[in-house]
């Protein structure tokens, strides 16, 4: 049988990929267009391929122009070398932001690495740059745009770096959503005799401005996957129920922890009238939870779990799944936890360890690879990245890199101050509300 080249010293997935697609790999991959070049897919309607790339991308969604050919003719080494040499070049004039989910050939390019809100804030805490240049997902340097200062410019490598969980709360049918809420409960500004509205809208820090802008502007409040149920607990303090937006297993998960029964929790699916869920149902709710997912979390499953104990069996064995995984998933887990959390897990184990890990797998292969004292790999043996992490490429950076040089803001994200104004105020109050444990800020890059 064939074996792959692929060590616990090596956090590329590319070159997992690259082993498959020779074949001196036994593993699989969900497709193989995923050894293919981004730009192949940017004039493709879709998210590309990966774990997304059945999900439905919305009309007008954005896309990436054609990328110059002396980047896409660029070998690997040619591409790494142009952004390092731009890097130094700008200096402190850019920071280069990179998420967890991020293929390595862009994380060691950066100078923070982390999830979503936590590179927010290591934007914020650099107002010195001109430029930060966020390899992560839309919604993420909109949040960057949110919180840096109005002089600093927010750059995506790939404008067809979306988020397909994101995309599946639109702006549109959340508003609509709430107007037929209205219509079912009444004024929703309304407190009654206990100091209570009938709902607060909750919604997840993956989602666009205009959603965050939604929730600032009908006393609402952003969450992470770290403070999810402080901020529970923080809009139960103010309203009857919670609408709880756009993944509906973060929210399930976090509520049943906080012990709210299954069935007051109904679905709200807005392609059909009051969520396909009955009055009654509504009118019971506690969180009503939108029909939204993750599709790299919703790949794990029970079955890998118990594979997963079968095999490591009287080893050392913690199975640790991120709350945007199913229900199911997250109780057979030993734990759950956000990224922070699972990096946390693993640096502080004392023991040599077996891992199981349900979350992407760029982040479990780096993980593997930064701690080889322990046994870590990805619950899902076939390999099948984020789709639209997977969109940003070093081709990318060295193209909006090079174009700070040359005095050119490429691929810039601006929030319109209609929209900027509540929802800043939607992740204030998540601010005020986050644990005081909570992590604040990314690690910085010391590769």
């Amino acid at each position: 049988m064939a074996t792959s080249p692929l060590t616990l010293t090596d956090a590329s997935v590319d070159h997992a990929l690259q082993a498959i697609a020779a074949g001196t790999s036994a593993q699989e991959a969900c497709t193989m267009d995923l050894v293919a070049a981004p730009w192949d897919f940017d004039p493709v309607p879709g998210y590309g391929p990966g774990a997304s790339m059945g999900d439905v991308i919305p009309t007008g969604a954005p896309v990436q122009g054609g990328l110059p050919q002396e980047y896409r003719d660029a070998s690997a080494h040619e591409l790494a070398a142009r952004v390092t040499a731009a890097k130094h070049a700008l200096g402190d004039r850019v920071v280069i932001l990179g998420h967890f989910y991020q293929r390595e050939e862009v994380v060691v390019h950066a100078d923070y690495v982390g999830d979503s809100f936590q590179l927010a804030n290591a934007a914020k805490a650099h107002p010195e740059a001109e430029a930060i240049v966020f390899c992560g997902v839309h919604f993420m340097a909109e949040t960057a745009d949110l919180l840096s200062g109005p002089d600093q410019a927010v750059i995506l490598p790939n404008l067809a770096a979306g988020c397909s969980m994101a995309d599946m709360a639109s702006i549109d049918e959340v508003e609509e959503c709430w107007e037929q809420l209205a219509q079912l409960y009444g004024d929703l500004d309304a407190p009654d005799a206990d100091g209570l509205v009938p709902v607060v809208p909750v919604t997840y820090m993956n989602s666009s401005a205009a959603i965050k802008g939604f929730v600032g502007r009908h006393g609402g409040i952003v969450c992470t996957s770290s403070n999810a149920r402080t901020v529970l607990e923080w809009a139960f303090a103010r309203g009857r129920r919670v609408l709880f937006f756009p993944d509906q297993h973060l929210g399930r998960n976090t509520a049943r922890a906080m012990g709210v029964a299954d069935e007051h929790m109904p679905m709200w699916n807005p392609r059909q009238p009051l969520g396909g869920a009955s009055a009654e149902a509504l009118a019971d709710a506690r969180v009503i939870l939108w029909h939204g997912f993750c599709s790299v979390h919703k790949r794990f499953t029970v079955d890998q779990i118990e594979k997963a104990r079968a095999e490591y069996a009287g080893r050392r064995l913690r199975v640790i799944v991120h709350p945007e995984c199913p229900a199911p998933v997250v109780d057979a887990a030993d734990e759950s936890g956000s990224t922070a959390y699972i990096r946390r897990a693993i640096e502080e184990a004392a023991e040599p360890t077996v891992f199981a890990i349900g979350t992407e797998i760029n982040l479990v292969q780096r993980l593997a690879a930064q701690n080889p004292q322990h046994t870590i790999f990805c619950l899902d043996p076939v390999v099948c990245p984020c789709s639209t992490m997977y969109r940003i490429h070093p081709g990318y950076m060295a193209w909006v890199l090079e174009g700070l040089l040359a005095g050119e803001v490429r691929n810039r994200i601006e929030v319109p101050a209609d929209v900027a104004d509540p929802a800043r105020l939607a992740l204030e109050r998540m601010l005020a509300a986050k644990p005081a444990a909570a992590p604040a800020y990314a690690w910085e890059n010391a590769s």
